[in-house]
């Protein structure tokens, strides 16, 4: 078995192969090349924050499983940590053997990331210039990189609730920084929402005429980043229908002010990907992708991450 740091993670996991990745595997999943059930989460009485299991399956061309397990720890921030702890695991699919072990972090903030940018490359404008970023975490960070990959050269604007931590990210990866989230939003074709909100942030008047939003914080039932009405005026798309319906307190809530119901999702972005669906079809559409972060996206990472680390030499080798 070979176990790989976050370092090393981060060191193999480039952004450019993670959307290559993050295509092929949606489409798979769209044609029902491999099996994933919904997450289970675990919130024991006065714990702070929750557990969480994602396994994955594929079958063809070469067997495998994967399992993330992770920990959601929302103060984290506060003492340095990433929210998101915890190692993703990949075993041969033939022989059960247990191939490797990683940081989750970096995998979770690059793959996020990355299917962001595949979102926005199948569902913004083409012309799209720019980029609304709401959040200055791990999550905000990794976007500003994802959608420097998919866009030309965009403007990006970053907002937080703390101003200090806007300015931070600002300055380390050349952004400006907005003092509202309205300000950011005005005329932001692409819209990233990386917050750990309990409330909607973004209001459908804020947004301008065929933006896209990629909608990927507060991923909880009970919690949203965006308002009603945006989602009742979006073409809706998801990584995962089950996920969606059980997950994204976005979509959910909306649902049950009676606003939007289950035909209202589009379809997955996997299916854009395949051609099972045309995706954005007029340049005035607002387009929104609830992007709930699911397991085979893991998987394809870890054998992206343990194939070049083969390739190169890097990681630890445990006789396991």
């Amino acid at each position: 078995m070979i176990a790989l740091s976050e370092r090393d993670v981060r060191e193999l996991l480039d952004m450019e192969s993670c959307i290559e990745a993050m295509t092929e595997v949606l489409a798979s999943l769209a044609r029902g090349e491999l099996f994933q059930p919904l997450r289970s989460i675990v919130r024991p009485p006065g714990a702070e924050g929750l557990f969480g299991l994602m396994p994955a399956y594929r079958g063809e061309p070469a067997a495998a499983w994967a399992l993330k397990e992770i920990a959601v720890v929302p103060d984290n921030p506060s003492r340095g940590l990433d929210t998101h702890m915890g190692g993703v695991l990949l075993h041969d699919g033939e022989t059960g053997e247990l191939v490797a072990i990683m940081n989750a972090s970096p995998v979770t903030e690059i793959r996020t990331a990355a299917v962001s940018a595949v979102a926005t490359r199948a569902l913004a404008r083409p012309d799209a210039q720019r980029v609304a970023i709401l959040g200055a975490g791990a999550q905000a960070r990794g976007h500003v990189h994802a959608m420097r990959t998919v866009l030309d050269d965009p403007e990006i604007r970053i907002w937080s609730r703390r101003l200090e931590a806007a300015e931070e990210l600002a300055g380390e990866v050349g952004a400006t920084v907005s003092p509202s989230v309205d300000s950011a939003l005005f005329g932001a074709e692409v819209v990233c929402t990386t917050t750990a909100a309990t409330e909607p942030i973004v209001e459908k008047r804020w947004l301008t005429r065929g933006a896209h939003v990629n909608a990927v914080g507060s991923c909880f039932p009970t919690t949203r980043e965006l308002d009603t009405e945006t989602v009742a005026h979006a073409s809706f798309f998801t990584d995962r229908r089950e996920s969606c319906l059980n997950e994204a307190g976005d979509y959910i809530l909306a649902a049950s002010e009676g606003a939007v119901g289950p035909e209202h999702i589009e379809a997955e972005l996997g299916e854009v990907l395949a051609g099972m669906h045309p995706g954005r079809q007029h340049e005035d559409e607002l387009t929104v992708f609830e992007s709930l972060g699911i397991a085979v996206e893991d998987l394809a990472s870890a054998e992206l991450v343990v194939r070049r680390a083969r390739e190169r030499g890097v990681g630890v080798e445990v006789d396991f």
